[in-house]
């Protein structure tokens, strides 16, 4: 893990250390070579992490976009597909055709003819006199005579 340093070469190095910064720097390289150390760990920790969290994104996607795809599936048309592929199954099932027993069937009605006309209300007859005359008009209601004695008025009030 440590870039496969065995026992004696961390000895090497660190005589190599000792010789070349001297026994009165020495524990002030080291503490500075710590702290690199810690440092490098903490950024190859957040980059896995990172990459890890990358990776259950891209699978949450992926389990997204299957989840969709599923979800979007009519499952009604897949089983009629599975079950009756060629529809035969689907046509023998109809109920059948029953004849009219009821009568001849109406003709269709022909849309591009003129629809005949609708047949009018006529008046009601006159009514004949017994005598078998013709008939009387309509007799006007009499004229009221004024008060003061004067001709009739030919438009009565209407009560």
């Amino acid at each position: 893990m440590f870039l496969d340093f065995g026992w004696s070469e961390l000895m090497l190095i660190g005589i190599v250390a000792l010789v070349v910064i001297g026994p009165k720097d020495l524990p002030k390289a080291l503490r500075v070579a710590g702290f690199w150390v810690r440092k490098a760990r903490t950024l190859s920790r957040e980059f896995q992490s990172s990459v890890e969290q990358m990776v259950r994104e891209a699978e949450l996607d992926e389990v997204r976009e299957q989840l969709k795809k599923a979800s979007e599936i009519n499952i009604d048309q897949e089983f009629r597909q599975a079950v009756d592929p060629t529809g035969s199954l689907a046509e023998s099932l109809k109920p059948p055709e029953l004849p009219n027993f009821s009568g001849p069937a109406l003709p269709e009605p022909d849309l591009a003819a003129p629809a005949a006309p609708e047949p009018t209300e006529a008046a009601p007859p006159a009514l004949a006199p017994a005598d078998g005359g013709a008939p009387e008009p309509e007799a006007a209601p009499p004229a009221i005579a004024p008060a003061g004695g004067g001709p009739p008025d030919p438009d009565p009030p209407k009560p």
